[in-house]
């Protein structure tokens, strides 16, 4: 035992610091251990299964193994010499990839003749010249690994075909048993030994006529067997330990699945074997899951970045309803690809009760700089009466097609911009007794989307009458606030107006505490040379200020102040009315709010908020940019 450090270290290595430490840092183990891979059948699927073969061959020269076994089943085989030839070439022309050795296990795919001029062993003779032995066994770091042929056959009737579902030919041969006596006898000296066939005959369920309760028999009283590997099946099986023995069947490295079910046990994958004198640990690795750190490049981020961010473009505008809620027309929405990788795109729409998409998709793959438009006719039904009408969402699905691998990015949701033609006058007449917009903070808001109104540049003001409920240190009143653009806000119960002008904000905000339980108006003015602040007609504030204001395309959020993901966060608590936003410096001086205000022609939002209609607020200006209802907020008698 010694203390270096302050650290405590029961080993003949230490932990070497000069820091004081009271935690004891075991080291790793120096025993000799390694680990090595076993592949799965690469036959019955479709030709494109060599590609699997490809990747899983690219996943093992990263993960570095000393060796890789298969479980058989190499080729498509079930042919003659010509088209087993063709196939050998491509299986061992992909293996040869491997940085380290590899070692075949014969399977029926790889021996059974089907065509003119089977011979009698059929493609015994073929396997060994271009594979290798039918049975072997070789040494590993004081270990053993044994592969057993499994589809002898019955040789006794002449012409007879070889086939695996025949009981009779189930069983190992007295000459291949002799020889695996003498095998074991031979590794009785080594740690462990490694047992690869290609029929998991050990699973008497499946092979009736098998002889393996002779075969376990031999393995058990060799006393060092650890394990019993095989394919075949195409699924994941493990029949449990045995007298010592653990036995696993693979399903597949590119061979036929029925579909990627991995719970099911059905995938393309490897099995990594790690090896330590005391026992070894099994783990089924999906092909195509080991990741090279060296293709993350910074160059290669961005790219991605780029297409993570790729706007989504409504190219014929919002939806328009009537007041009633129904609708009908075409949209068309566009993506350009800003990346260096072409881009496959599936445009999806995801809709609530009344509407009809169709297609109900689009999907498309788009070249760098590129651009691709998809096209939808787009119906909607009635709303009952009062219902809120419920803002379809884009589904957008994006792979990045790189070089190397297909990368399949966040799913993105983008909401699809709604709105109503022209309303009824009535919409907009006085409601007695008088009502106001009401807002409970917690995700509370109305949302009014950035496309559906425009300001433009230069001079405007914002303005509205409240009434707070308590003295709030940090509450979005009217704000369209992230790093740019305006809002009015509630700051330390003050009034503040900023405005994100030639490069950051011009904050004003007022002295006094505005009055709890009471109606205020406050407006913010931008006059082209200063930033004004006025509350209930008075002059509060004034910085110098001017330049172009920094724009975003979130919604401007009344009662709340969006965040990046157009979410409404720090929300107002109390009462809202007559909301108005103008291209113009309405306010130089002193002036005597009035209560209700009329649209002009430099009114660019207006809020009565006297009634919802469809469940959204309706906008009294040209813009007919009414807004949408979210959280803790509603319409309701002052």
């Amino acid at each position: 035992m010694s203390l270096v450090g302050g650290l405590v270290c029961g080993h003949e290595r230490e932990v070497q610091t000069d820091r004081e430490s009271p935690r004891l840092m075991p080291l790793p183990k120096e025993e000799d251990s390694y680990h090595f891979l076993i592949f799965g059948d690469r036959t019955g699927g479709p030709a494109e299964g060599i590609k699997v073969l490809a990747q899983a061959v690219k996943d093992s020269n990263l993960l570095d193994p000393d060796l890789v076994m298969t479980v058989g089943d190499l080729v498509q085989g079930y042919n003659s010499q010509k088209d087993w030839e063709a196939q050998m070439t491509e299986y061992r022309g992909t293996m040869d990839g491997l940085r380290m050795p590899w070692f075949p296990v014969a399977g029926n795919h790889d021996i059974f003749w089907r065509g003119d001029g089977r011979p009698v062993t059929e493609h015994e003779v073929n396997y060994e010249k271009h594979f290798g032995p039918l049975w072997y066994w070789f040494e590993h770091k004081k270990c053993g690994f044994l592969v057993l042929f499994s589809d002898e056959g019955d040789l006794k009737e002449p012409g007879k075909a070889r086939n695996f579902s025949d009981p009779a030919q189930q069983k190992f041969s007295p000459r291949q048993l002799e020889w695996l006596r003498g095998s074991l006898t031979k590794m009785k000296d080594l740690r462990h030994v490694f047992v690869f066939m290609h029929h998991p005959r050990w699973a008497l369920d499946v092979y009736p006529g098998s002889n393996w309760t002779e075969v376990h028999g031999l393995l058990k009283d060799a006393g060092n067997v650890t394990a019993c590997c095989a394919g075949h099946i195409h699924r994941l099986r493990y029949d449990w330990e045995r007298d010592g023995i653990e036995y696993f069947a693979l399903a597949a490295t590119g061979g036929h699945i029925p579909g990627n079910y991995p719970g099911m046990g059905f995938l393309h994958h490897y099995n990594l074997v790690s090896v330590r004198p005391e026992g070894i640990r099994v783990s089924t690795l999906p092909v195509g899951g080991v990741m090279d750190p060296k293709d993350f490049t910074p160059e290669r981020l961005r790219d991605m970045d780029l297409v993570a961010r790729m706007e989504v473009v409504s190219v014929t505008g919002a939806l328009r309803l009537a007041e009633d809620g129904s609708g009908a027309g075409a949209h068309e929405v566009e993506v350009r690809n800003p990346s260096g990788r072409a881009l496959d795109v599936t445009m999806a729409v995801e809709a609530g009760e009344g509407w009809r998409f169709g297609p109900d998709h689009g999907h498309a793959k788009v070249e760098p700089g590129a651009v691709h438009r998809f096209r939808f006719e787009w119906t909607r039904s009635t709303s009952e009466a009062g219902a809120a009408v419920e803002s379809p969402q884009w589904v957008v699905d994006v792979d990045y097609l790189d070089e190397k691998a297909r990368v399949t990015l966040p799913q993105r949701r983008v909401p699809v911009k709604v709105g109503f033609g022209p309303l009824a006058a009535e919409v907009f007449s006085p409601v007695e007794p008088p009502v106001s917009l009401t807002v409970k903070g917690g995700g509370a808001g109305v949302a009014v989307d950035d496309g559906l109104f425009e300001l433009g540049d230069g001079l405007f003001t914002l303005e509205a009458w409240m009434k707070p409920e308590v003295l709030q240190d940090d509450a979005g009143v009217i704000a369209k606030t992230e790093g740019s653009e305006y809002g009015l806000h509630l700051q330390q119960g003050r009034v503040a107006f900023l405005a994100h002008l030639g490069g950051d904000y011009v904050v004003v905000r007022s002295t006094d505490v505005l009055a709890v339980g009471e109606w205020s108006h406050v407006a913010g003015v931008f006059d082209g040379k200063a930033v004004r602040l006025f509350v209930n007609g008075r002059e509060v504030a004034m910085k110098p200020g001017e330049g172009a204001r920094k724009r975003n395309g979130l919604p401007l959020f009344i009662g709340a102040d969006p965040n990046g993901r157009s979410e409404p966060t720090r929300p107002f608590s109390g009462r809202l009315d007559e909301i108005r936003l103008s291209r113009v410096a309405r306010y130089a001086e002193a002036f005597e709010p009035v209560r209700r205000h009329e649209p002009d022609e430099q009114t660019v939002l207006l809020f009565h908020a006297d009634r919802l209609v469809n469940g959204v607020l309706p906008d009294h200006s040209a813009s007919q940019a009414h807004g949408v209802m979210t959280g803790g907020v509603g319409i309701s008698p002052e």
